[in-house]
């Protein structure tokens, strides 16, 4: 008897600091990236949920990018959607992903690439986004290719008139470009898969460990599927939950 009821004060004790991070103002500040209009409308909606059910208000604020989102960790946001990535570690805590999402590049007219293998080459320059997540592995990984860091029309006309020989993007938004570009193709295969997640400030691990049993629930009983589903955007996928994430988060 002792010993549970020192699990259950324990475990009220964990619950009640996790909603002390997630909700600190009381009201859950939701940070959305609106230059992936997937993961906004993703994320509004799996932050809307999680606010109903800690009975507080969710209060959705708009981020330009994922680095912007990144630089008001800990000041502006109580959770945030952007991708997992090693590089933004020291300012982020990450739950598990709740989505896939195919990088991939878009090739000129013409073009003799063929493959994202084909695309690491000495002369080829490669037109991203300074902060996406994809960006973050091109830099670790690439060794011959250079990256040209551009906004959607820059790159655009950069590809057109030669000046980079790829423009890398996540598969809905490269589907989109391409028809800005006759002609142009998307390649087949993708360079990454960049691991959605929500984020929360670093050293807030009651909230991620609030948060994951949470996420499970929904990519189990289809909510995260739905939603994606709903915003009719091509490249992504619902990762399996993690074993062992226990109870759904209340």
């Amino acid at each position: 008897m002792t010993l549970i009821l020192f699990a259950a004060a324990t475990g009220a004790a964990q619950d009640a600091d996790a909603r002390r991070q997630l909700a600190p103002t009381g009201a859950l500040r939701v940070a959305l990236n609106t230059g992936n209009p997937l993961t906004s409308y993703v994320g509004t909606e799996l932050g809307k949920e999680l606010a109903r059910r800690l009975g507080v208000e969710a209060v959705i604020k708009q981020y330009p990018s994922p680095g912007a989102v990144t630089d008001a960790a800990g000041r502006e946001w109580d959770i945030g959607f952007v991708a997992a990535d090693p590089d933004r570690a020291n300012a982020l805590e990450f739950t598990s992903p709740y989505v896939e999402l195919d990088a991939v590049y878009l090739v000129p007219p013409g073009s003799a690439i063929r493959t994202s293998a084909d695309v690491d080459r000495k002369g080829v320059r490669i037109a991203t986004g300074a902060t996406s997540a994809y960006t973050l592995v091109l830099k670790r990984e690439l060794e011959q290719a250079e990256l040209v860091f551009a906004g959607t029309d820059e790159a655009l006309r950069a590809l057109q008139d030669g000046g980079v020989q790829a423009v890398a993007g996540l598969r809905f938004n490269a589907m989109q470009w391409a028809m800005r570009v006759p002609g142009s193709r998307v390649l087949a295969d993708s360079f990454t898969r960049a691991q959605q997640a929500i984020a929360v400030p670093k050293g807030h691990t009651a909230a991620v460990a609030y948060l994951e049993p949470f996420l499970a629930e929904m990519r189990r009983n289809g909510f995260v599927a739905g939603a994606i589903q709903k915003t009719g955007l091509a490249g992504a996928r619902v990762p399996a939950p993690r074993s062992g994430s226990g109870q759904a988060a209340r």
